[in-house]
């Protein structure tokens, strides 16, 4: 896999940079957040590394701008901060997985092959339909009937993550497992908040809702019968 490295310190890129070639890898390394942006958007690379605190552009920033690019390679972001706050606003700021530093390099290679073998955006279908509800997946683009909606890189996983189970029960715990990288309960009402909050803009003001909860079970993104 091709792996972009995006970290200001030297001696920690130095360390993931040699450990991914030596594993088979090319890797490209930018040591600042515009740096990392520009190299990003040649949109070459299977997966990102990206450090959190970074100068001038921090990586939750730089994260952004490649996503308003349209690149969607997989972010793992680095990081001191591991806090479960930390760690959520990580993955609500656009990334897919989050470790903490210290951390030993064959945990951050499982972690990378592990997003890599996720199906890229580009291999599905680019337009997901459901009733008047359009999602371009590849410009992470949301409207319903033709009005856009404007949402935030987590709120957005979460909407397609439903849409691509259309008609499918979505428990809390996958939820959880799959978008905020939790395999416990971490005791926090994040799942009900951020679908409470996709409701609102999704389905509010229009005659018909397409996101129901199902009470002690989970959630469904369904077309009316």
């Amino acid at each position: 896999m091709k792996v972009l490295v995006v970290e200001d310190d030297e001696r920690t890129a130095s360390f993931i940079a040699r450990g991914l070639v030596e594993t088979g890898h090319t890797v490209d390394v930018a040591k600042t957040g515009d740096e990392g942006v520009q190299i990003g958007m040649a949109g070459a690379h299977d997966v990102i590394v990206m450090d959190r605190m970074l100068p001038g552009v921090s990586g939750l920033e730089a994260i952004g701008l490649l996503r308003a690019e349209g690149i969607n390679a997989p972010v793992l972001v680095l990081t001191a901060l591991g806090s479960i706050e930390d760690r959520v606003s990580g993955l609500e700021g656009g990334a897919d997985d989050y470790l903490v530093k210290p951390f030993a390099f064959s945990e951050l290679l499982a972690r990378l092959n592990a997003l890599v073998r996720r199906p890229p955006l580009t291999s599905q279908n680019d337009v997901i339909r459901i009733a008047d509800l359009s999602i371009d997946t590849r410009r992470r683009k949301v409207t319903r009937a033709d009005k856009r909606i404007e949402l935030t890189p987590q709120e957005y996983k979460l909407l397609e993550f439903l849409a691509r189970r259309v008609g499918e029960t979505v428990t809390r715990t996958m939820l959880l497992e799959s978008l905020w990288g939790f395999h416990f309960d971490p005791r926090t009402n994040i799942v009900d908040a951020h679908v409470s909050r996709l409701r609102s803009k999704v389905d509010r003001g229009f005659d018909i809702e397409l996101i129901r909860t199902l009470r002690g079970v989970g959630y469904v993104l369904d077309e009316p019968e």
